[in-house]
């Protein structure tokens, strides 16, 4: 038995093989994907090679001075810690007597009693003419120098304070209730108001494009205080333990920096240079290629560029790019080369 297929009008058959293809037509004209991104123009301008580098303020030469510790002792507290502004006379730690200490004392207030006797028995005899004044001279001699190793030991009490020997910033103070000092340690130092200095840790290769004379751009740590001063100089002998040179520099009395406060500082070691800058935000890097997003008709471009000198939060551009080109600095992580973007204007 045959079967036969309707037949469809020619008309008909059009209609139905266009419906067929509509779905892959408007897969077709489906819109490419659109990114916002925030952009800004390349311009003109100088930059130098600057570096920022870290450090703290510390007392000059002629303005730090040392508490020393008496006599082997033992710290009871800590009464003015490290960064503390001090008068003279102010307690700075309290000590009390070490076991080896407190056996000293006991044996030189022995010496004492003793010298103290001899020489008034020295001075009785004489008057009885049965020794010589050599002899009371010798006697008051043996006393003085009991006298005095006694006052030096300065821990005769069970407590003894420690002073600031002037007014001033406590540098250096390390220790705590509880750990043992030697006779004659140096516990901290005060460094004066009046005479102070920055101290900065660079490596090795920059120190040596570093030289007196040079300004430097200092501040506290958080960038308030800031003065430009000068390099005072440079120390090419490399810490054992940060692996860093030194540059030190002069902090004017009237900054309000004391001894002992951390710093942060900008300085240059590079000769100036003009050419095309960017925000620093705009560059990218991928396993050591540098690029930037170029935005033109709407499209970003993936531009490789060569980057040079940094200030601030500018970049120079040594090759890739022109004045006026728009670089995006915000949203450029996201995108590939190619793809549309919308612009929203320069960052926030």
């Amino acid at each position: 038995m045959k079967t036969y297929l309707p037949l469809v009008p020619p008309l008909s058959l059009a209609i139905l093989l266009a419906a067929c293809g509509g779905g892959t037509a408007d897969e077709a004209k489906k819109p490419e994907p659109t990114a916002q991104v925030y952009t800004a123009s390349a311009t003109i301008g100088s930059s130098s090679d600057d570096v920022s580098v870290y450090g703290t303020s510390e007392a000059g030469p002629a303005g730090a001075r040392a508490v020393i510790s008496p006599a082997e002792a033992i710290v009871v507290a800590v009464r003015a810690p490290t960064g503390t502004s001090v008068g003279a006379g102010q307690v700075v730690v309290t000590l009390r007597p070490s076991p080896a200490t407190r056996i000293e004392i006991a044996k030189n207030a022995s010496d004492v009693a003793i010298a103290t006797t001899a020489y008034q028995r020295a001075i009785r005899m004489r008057a009885d003419g049965l020794v010589s004044n050599a002899d009371v001279d010798t006697a008051r001699g043996a006393l003085a120098t009991a006298s005095a190793t006694n006052r030096n030991l300065g821990l005769r009490g069970g407590v003894a304070t420690i002073t600031a020997p002037g007014a001033g910033t406590v540098q250096g103070l390390t220790l705590k209730p509880g750990d043992q000092v030697a006779a004659g340690a140096v516990i901290a130092s005060i460094g004066s108001v009046s005479d102070v200095r920055a101290r900065f840790g660079v490596d090795p290769a920059v120190a040596q494009r570093v030289h007196p004379g040079q300004p430097i751009k200092i501040s506290l740590i958080d960038g308030s205080r800031a003065a430009t001063v000068t390099v005072v100089g440079v120390d090419p002998q490399v810490d054992p333990a940060t692996r860093l040179a030194s540059v030190y520099a002069g902090v004017p009395a009237g900054a309000g920096i004391g001894a002992g406060e951390p710093l942060r500082a900008t300085l240059s070691v590079g000769a100036s240079s003009t050419g095309v800058s960017i925000p620093y935000s705009a560059l990218l890097d991928d396993g050591g290629r540098s690029y930037v997003f170029v935005v033109k008709g709407g499209v970003a471009k993936a531009q490789d560029v060569s980057p040079g000198n940094s200030s601030g939060d500018r970049i120079q551009i040594l090759k890739g790019l022109n004045p006026g080109d728009k670089v995006v600095i915000e949203g450029g992580t996201a995108l590939e080369d190619g793809m549309k973007v919308a612009e929203a204007g320069a960052a926030k």
